[in-house]
């Protein structure tokens, strides 16, 4: 198929063939859009954040920038930040998420309001475990009601999907309530 043949496509039809920036500029919008409606969702609510899988501090920076007032975990398995998106030594989470959310749970159990996890990657067999992982171990850590978004689906003990916020693009972004409705 030629370039012209595919520009002239209507969109809908071309919408099965996004490419790697299409895919991350999706999964970014909705990141955005699904933070912001989690943001106001916790408000006046206790309890801490972990930010599950650093990468380069974005999103951190984000977190902190919005939720000032709240104490915000990374769990990683190393840091490759940006410096000025580096959190402090001691809110650092640093190895395995499984390993990580195990040794979190006994100082953490039940006290995270909110859970943010981006761990996918373009492995299909790495999402796979990665989602294993966080399914088993995350609901030790979380407060009743808290909200958990993820860019891999999750199957967590004792939560619930809940929709995408309006405008949040399709099938990029989960979100999850702790307990019943």
């Amino acid at each position: 198929m030629t370039t012209d043949t595919i520009l002239n496509e209507p969109r809908a039809e071309r919408r099965r063939k996004d490419s790697r920036l299409e895919k991350l500029l999706f999964r970014l919008e909705a990141q955005r859009i699904c933070l912001e409606w989690a943001f106001r969702e916790i408000a006046g609510r206790p309890g801490i954040v972990f930010e599950m899988g650093l990468g380069h501090g974005r999103t951190y920076d984000h977190l902190r920038i919005h939720l000032p007032e709240r104490e915000i975990y990374v769990l990683d398995r190393e840091i490759d930040c940006f410096a000025d998106c580096t959190p402090p030594q001691n809110y650092l989470l640093l190895g395995d998420i499984e390993d990580t959310l195990a040794a979190a749970a006994t100082r953490f159990g039940g006290q995270v309001i909110l859970a943010h996890a981006d761990m996918g990657s373009y492995v299909e067999a790495n999402n796979i475990a990665t989602s294993a992982k966080l399914s088993r171990c995350l609901p030790a850590v979380l407060s009743p009601h808290a909200i958990i978004l993820s860019d891999l689906p999750l199957e967590l003990a004792g939560t619930r999907s809940l929709p995408r916020p309006p405008g949040a693009p399709k099938d990029t972004y989960f979100l999850y309530v702790n307990g019943p409705p």
